[in-house]
């Protein structure tokens, strides 16, 4: 699905903007990691409106449904980049708390007539 796909890829680009500075922050300067995160978050924006756009006019999310998987997608997405490009561990506590936002996914999309 488009959606999705260009989700990831949005949420990807949205990771790097936000979170990629802060390994090597001590040695850039501030003015630099903020124009350099606007042009990554350009890129993000290239795919993230598509795919609202789309969810919404030819798959049919509610935008309620669309926020809940960019939510998902952005927490899965940086829980691996803060394991793997940060070195930050993941804790049962955060194995908890997606379960919980799973629960919350199944909320949003459950039909209740």
């Amino acid at each position: 699905m488009w959606t999705v796909l260009f989700l990831v890829v949005s949420n990807v680009f949205m990771t790097i903007a936000w979170y990629g500075h802060l390994k090597h922050h001590k040695t850039t300067p501030l003015a630099a990691t903020i124009l350099a995160s606007w042009g990554i978050a350009f890129v993000e924006y290239c795919f993230q409106v598509p795919a609202n756009r789309w969810g919404s006019d030819y798959y049919r999310f509610s935008t309620v449904q669309l926020k809940t998987i960019q939510e998902i997608l952005s927490l899965v997405i940086f829980a691996c980049f803060s394991a793997w490009y940060l070195g930050e561990r993941l804790r049962w506590n955060h194995a908890v708390a997606f379960l919980l936002l799973v629960v919350a996914v199944w909320f949003a999309f459950k039909k209740w007539d």
